[in-house]
């Protein structure tokens, strides 16, 4: 193939270099990386003579990671990369169909060394995932055995996802857990297109994948609690919940905890990097976060109002109480400290009274 021209793929997305480097400032943040790496990034992407080929494939899932990739509302600098990449098999895209489509997989697989991306969870019992009259769980041992890395995207494919609930008549699993090898977990339910895009950064600058945590999700996406760093934190060290959705306090922001949010046991950058073009996500939305990022959901994470137990809320009803709220509070506790410090020196003065009468009856 020959050496990529990447100047005309910035003209053709109508994409400016102050644009793109822009992009790779964000790159750098996504990756925990200071400014100054923007250099390399952008001449490691731009340096890509030879595309890496991408086998892309779907089991049980609703595709909804697909469409949060590849639906934007113009053409994004993330797309930059994505064109970087020979996207060689992706059933949703592709324009072959059929035994055309299989003879291209068939193809990739015999070249080896590609991505290996799985979108959706593996059904493990036979008949019940089939794609060209072949089960799921054995197209995916095939692919898997030439990939040069697996990244399961999605949290139907990290650990089973929705398609895993109970009762899970299918016996589908994540793509880690079927094939008893390690590969780079990007859940959430749907994955944002960014974590994607800085997973293949990250390789591009780095010769390697980046580092995991213990759930083989890279650090650098997951390794930030969702409740230390939301924007209504605020309320909620408060003590300002909301009780009902709809309400006044709702709608000025405050916090979702009582209405089920499961962001304190939540990991991932969802409020830095959000969705749909950055415009917004679950909690900015008024829901609250579902915890999609996490191994066991949504079972796990079930009923989804419920409120989490185990979280410790803001004594005096959060920093804002007044001084004399405070005060109120301080003085019955110490009123009832100082009662209870009277009635024990009370019964230590009368436990001693009766063991100098008692003595003193003994001595006659």
């Amino acid at each position: 193939m020959a050496e990529y021209d990447f100047d005309t793929v910035l003209s053709l997305k109508n994409l400016d270099r102050r644009r793109f480097l822009k992009f790779c400032g964000q790159m750098a943040a996504a990756l925990g990386l200071s400014q100054s790496f923007i250099p390399q990034i952008a001449n490691a992407i731009e340096k890509v003579s030879k595309r890496t080929s991408i086998v892309w494939l779907h089991f049980a899932s609703d595709t909804g990671c697909t469409e949060s990739v590849i639906k934007t509302t113009h053409p994004s600098a993330s797309e930059i990369v994505l064109d970087i990449l020979s996207i060689d098999y992706h059933e949703t895209i592709m324009a072959a169909a059929g035994e055309q489509s299989e003879e291209i997989l068939k193809k990739s697989i015999e070249e080896g060394g590609y991505i290996l991306i799985v979108e959706g969870g593996v059904p493990t019992k036979p008949g019940y995932g089939r794609i060209g009259r072949r089960d799921m769980m054995d197209i995916l041992k095939e692919t898997s055995s030439k990939a040069a890395a697996i990244i399961a995207l999605g949290s139907c494919a990290t650990y089973g996802g929705v398609p895993a609930a109970r009762p899970n008549p299918a016996g589908i699993k994540g793509v880690g857990e079927f094939l008893q090898r390690p590969v780079i977990n990007l859940s959430g339910c749907p994955v944002n297109p960014d974590w994607l895009v800085a997973t293949v950064v990250h390789h591009l600058l780095f010769g390697k994948l980046p580092e995991l945590d213990k759930h083989g999700r890279p650090k650098i996406i997951y390794g930030m609690n969702i409740h230390d760093n939301c924007p209504r934190r605020a309320s909620f060290d408060a003590g300002k919940f909301v009780e009902e959705f709809g309400s006044e306090d709702a709608m000025e922001g405050e916090c979702l905890y009582k209405m089920g949010c499961k962001g304190p046991n939540t990991y991932a950058n969802c409020p830095l990097i959000r969705w749909n073009d950055k415009i917004s996500w679950c909690v900015q939305s008024g829901y609250g976060c579902t915890g999609c990022t996490e191994p066991g959901w949504p079972d796990a994470f079930s009923p989804m109002r419920a409120v989490l137990p185990g979280i410790s809320i803001p004594v005096f009803k959060g920093v804002e109480t007044t001084a004399d709220k405070i005060g109120a509070a301080l003085g019955v506790a110490t009123a009832a400290g100082i009662g209870i410090h009277l009635a024990a020196s009370a019964m230590k003065g009368r436990i001693k009274k009766d063991e100098e009468k008692e003595k003193s009856q003994n001595s006659i």
